[in-house]
């Protein structure tokens, strides 16, 4: 093993309930998108610890419907991602209005991914797994199981309850049935998402049991614990080509005082896995500092900060609030920039015209240059529709905007500058040295740039009402471009760590 080391989160930002599979030396995973369009992003890394976007399952509305009458925090699902057979199979929920389970299949995990296929009767956290004879068995939420034909979607009969996990333990759910050995093993969440997540394993001799559960359960959660990852849970096994086993699962960074708010939403981190004499997962540390696995490639691919919108076709990470018709967007009808068509009146809105990127870091600056015409939009960090900051340019004028649950106040104005106006957020964590039980987690810091780089700070605000904690759901924060009126045009938007 080399002596360099890695840190947790491996993916950053709002990427839940991770799903692995290796095919050769390559890793693919996939993660819940919510009400964000496209929906379902995939990765791909060579050695579990640098990923790279390469797409999305769902990124045509042909797969994928989220209506505006579409909750925050509803939309897709905890996808499974598995490759059986030399085809990728996605199997993921849209609890949207019309929605439902599905199945959408690849040769190339980049796509195109197929047109869905329904799997009626089957819940939420679906998983998929083959057996010796060839049969698939889809396991679910509350830890039900029926076999299903995939390439029909069609459930051959019931699902059925097979193991209830931990005594007393609250909604088990996130199941992964997997053949290791001579056993079938079945590793579940439970505790809920928050604080008590946890996660916990059985197994049996065959794929619906009957399962004995794991002595040390919970084999993983850091529940009634000091460290600085909370919320542990909902995790998936992966082994390496030199048979090292490795969990990727979902947790939070949480700052500031009590109760400790979350604001990235629930990101992707790494744990090594080995196997006790009794056959059992132990699972090893996810704090920072990890030794590096013996077959560790060469250095981050990290996103490019800035984008200055010269292709005709938006990167996979940039999503959009619901849906993106074709006729709201375009970087082709001003080259270079980036043309958003208003269809909602404000980011209070669910069917606002928004293009945004997950924050990724505690503290980072993003900024964009705007041409607003007669129309008005601007610079936005969203959490959902109750709960965003933005700054904008509004008839000849530029103001900072706070909608906090019932509340939505204009905090500060000015005379816009003539020509495209630069707008700026640098978003500043708390320091670690304060302990004070109320410390904020961070704070936002909203104006408008001199193209010489000087900022004028029109507002600073406090982040706690950007936080999961704050504003309930499953989601972190998105900074993005939206218009609200007539037509905004953004010659490039940029974001670096702070």
């Amino acid at each position: 093993m080399v002596e360099a080391r890695f840190t947790n989160p491996v993916i950053a930002g709002m990427h839940p309930d991770p799903s692995v599979c290796r095919v050769g030396d390559d890793y693919y995973l996939a993660c819940s998108s919510f009400e964000y369009f496209p929906g379902v992003p995939v990765f791909h890394s060579r050695d579990l610890i640098h990923w790279e976007q390469i797409g999305n399952a769902l990124d045509r509305p042909g797969q994928l419907t989220i209506p505006d009458s579409t909750p925050s925090s509803g939309g897709v699902y905890a996808p499974t991602l598995r490759h059986h057979d030399g085809r990728f199979w996605l199997i993921t929920t849209n609890v949207a209005p019309g929605g439902g389970t599905m199945i959408v299949t690849a040769t190339d995990p980049a796509g195109p991914w197929s047109d869905p296929i329904p799997v009626p009767g089957i819940g939420i956290d679906p998983d998929l797994a083959w057996d010796d004879e060839g049969r698939c068995w889809c396991t679910s939420a509350g830890i039900r199981q029926c076999r299903i034909d995939p390439w029909s979607g069609q459930p051959f009969g019931t699902p059925e309850p097979i193991w209830s996990g931990s005594p007393g333990a609250l909604a088990p759910e996130a199941p992964h049935l997997y053949r290791i050995g001579e056993h079938w093993y079945l590793m579940i969440a439970e505790g809920g998402t928050e604080r008590g997540h946890a996660v916990s394993i059985a197994r049996g001799p065959a794929p619906d049991g009957p399962f004995e559960p794991c002595p040390a359960n919970p084999i993983l959660s850091h529940r009634g614990t000091g460290r600085r990852i909370q919320n542990t849970g909902h995790a998936d096994l992966v082994t390496a080509p030199d048979g090292s086993w490795w969990m990727v699962l979902l947790g939070v960074r949480s700052g500031g005082g009590t109760p400790g708010w979350h604001v990235l939403g629930r990101e992707t981190f790494l744990a090594p896995v080995t196997w006790g004499d009794d056959g059992w997962p132990v699972v090893g540390e996810l704090e920072t500092d990890l030794p590096e696995p013996a077959w560790i490639v060469d250095a981050p691919r990290v996103p490019p900060g800035c984008d200055d919108f010269d292709l005709p076709d938006l990167h996979p990470r940039w999503i959009s609030v619901r849906s993106r018709p074709d006729g709201c967007w375009s970087t082709t009808e001003r080259p270079g920039w980036l043309t958003l068509h208003a269809r909602g009146g404000s980011l209070d809105e669910p069917g606002i015209t928004f293009v945004g990127r997950r924050q990724q870091h505690p503290s980072c600056r993003a900024r964009t240059l705007i041409d607003s015409g007669h129309g008005h939009g601007g610079l936005a960090v969203r959490l959902d529709e109750r709960h965003h900051y933005e700054i904008e340019t509004h008839n000849h004028s530029v103001r900072v905007i706070a909608r906090i649950g019932s509340v939505r106040h204009v905090v500060a104005t000015r005379p816009a500058p003539a020509g495209p106006v630069r707008l700026r957020v640098d978003i500043v964590a708390a320091s670690p040295a304060d302990g004070h039980p109320r410390q904020e987690p961070d704070v936002l810091r909203l104006g408008i740039e001199d193209i010489g780089g000087g900022f004028e700070q029109l507002a600073e605000l406090d982040g706690r009402y950007l936080s999961t904690e704050v504003a309930g759901g499953f989601t972190g924060r998105v900074i993005g471009m939206y218009a609200a009126e007539g037509t905004a045009r953004f010659d490039w938007f940029d974001y670096e760590a702070l």
